[in-house]
């Protein structure tokens, strides 16, 4: 055999070589095909052979991914439209059903989060939206978890970003929260009335069971007027008092 002969067949194995022999990162994991019949355990990571022609492999990246869920108009249950988005953290848990199950699994996770999104928030009022946020979070989280499990898809995470509200809306958010705040002011104001009006009558009762407690209390008032830099002078006189003044006359 000629020299080229030779050399062609070392070409040939090398690139038979080359093509049968893959290596895959710690994070990836290779779904391989074995006359279009797949096998039932992914391999990797480190290298992995192939027998060239009859076999063929497929990449599936096995770390955490990060969706960024576009913006969705949502109209809650009190009927107020406001736009909101997301972010999902999710990760493939089975290669092989991650790449049989579904034709482009992080395209389906995404879309399916869009849905989910714009159908939970729907059942929420526009407070729940602004103020439970950590509970809305769990439930998108599980619907999406439940619902990618076949595709081998682990959701681990759902956390909702912005809530936009239109401005007008804004406006009429700011005038019901002022008064409620007026309202809780009103009722803490009359909650401190009647009970400065009960200790009042309480010690109103106890003053009353004896004849010189309210001198005393007259007393301890000048006392305290002294006190004050005022030129103003206040001579208590009693009930009984001015009944015997009257009864003098």
């Amino acid at each position: 055999m000629p020299i080229q002969g030779y050399g062609f067949l070392i070409l040939l194995v090398i690139v038979v070589i080359w093509s049968a022999v893959k290596i895959l990162k710690e994070y990836e994991r290779a779904v391989i095909f074995f006359l279009g019949r797949v096998h039932q355990k992914a391999g990797g990571p480190g290298i992995v052979f192939l027998i060239p022609f009859l076999q063929t492999m497929r990449k599936v990246d096995m770390r955490t991914l990060v969706h960024d869920v576009p913006s969705q108009d949502v109209i809650s249950r009190d009927n107020v439209s406001v736009k909101v988005n997301a972010v999902i953290y999710y990760r493939v848990v089975d290669a092989v059903r991650a790449v049989i199950q579904v034709e482009n699994y992080i395209a389906a996770t995404s879309q399916l989060a869009q849905t989910t999104l714009r159908s939970v928030l729907g059942k929420h009022e526009l407070d729940e939206m602004l103020q439970e946020r950590d509970k809305l979070n769990k439930d998108i989280q599980e619907i999406l978890d439940a619902q990618t499990e076949a595709w081998g898809i682990k959701v681990a995470n759902v956390e909702i970003k912005h809530v936009d509200v239109d401005q007008s809306m804004i406006r009429a958010i700011a005038k019901q929260a002022e008064a409620e705040r007026e309202r809780r002011s009103k009722v803490i104001l009359a909650e401190g009335e009647f009970q400065a009006a009960a200790k009042l009558s309480e010690a109103a009762e106890v003053l009353s069971r004896q004849d010189g407690a309210m001198q005393l209390r007259y007393l301890n008032t000048l006392q305290e007027i002294a006190n004050e830099k005022s030129n103003t002078i206040v001579f208590p006189f009693g009930t009984e008092d001015v009944k015997k003044l009257i009864k003098a006359d």
